[in-house]
């Protein structure tokens, strides 16, 4: 599930960098005469650092763990990501312009937003019947036959609700220990909630279950 979502991520870059690329090269040649970057620290979790000219967006070493980084590192600037440095704390911080980030801001929102729709929609996912959620996906509602629900692995679905809202507010600036999603599980017939799920509190109760 892990290497799904990274999987996301660099495909995210990718994305960007080829949409971009041409266009960037002007800004690549201005960003040339700079004097100097502001070293990025992430030890307490993602950092972004919107300068200038450019954003550097830090992600911490537990998003890569049990990962080969270095493949990471040199398919994401084979495929047009301008710059990816790896920390001595084991982070990896992408360096990119400004016009990158927000073209990327895009598109993780709009991923984000298709994701929903197609666990509304999807046939693996039968019990769910609605979503909802709050404008930087912090909040979800679950609306879901409750029986049906409890009875089938349709609790993936809140699990991955939990991943892209988190790796939305990451890349949107937020500090790891500050990153929470909340989804309310209501039952479809009666509008009560029967369940609430927080992550990544209980992701990682679920990790250390195992």
């Amino acid at each position: 599930m892990k290497k799904f979502w990274l999987f996301m991520i660099l495909s995210v870059f990718v994305t960007i960098a080829a949409a971009c690329g041409n266009e960037a090269k002007g800004e690549q040649e201005l960003q040339k005469k700079e004097t100097a970057e502001e070293e990025v620290q992430a030890e307490q979790g993602v950092d972004v650092d919107k300068g200038l000219m450019n954003v550097e967006i830090t992600l911490p070493k537990i998003f890569f763990e049990g990962e080969d980084t270095d493949t990471w590192i040199a398919q994401a600037k084979e495929n047009g990501v301008k710059e990816v440095k790896q920390n001595d704390d084991g982070s990896l911080t992408y360096k990119m312009s400004k016009k990158e980030y927000n073209e990327m801001m895009k598109e993780v929102e709009s991923s984000t937003l298709e994701s929903i729709e197609e666990m509304k929609n999807s046939e693996d996912f039968p019990s769910i019947q609605d979503i909802t959620h709050n404008k930087n996906f912090s909040e979800y509602t679950l609306v879901a036959d409750q029986e049906a629900y409890e009875n089938s692995f349709d609790g993936f679905a809140a699990l991955g609700l939990g991943l892209t809202g988190m790796y939305h507010q990451v890349f949107s600036g937020t500090s790891a220990e500050k990153v929470k999603v909340t989804i309310h599980l209501e039952n479809a017939d009666t509008g009560e909630k029967f369940d609430t799920i927080v992550y990544p509190d209980d992701l990682e109760e679920e990790e250390n279950a195992e």
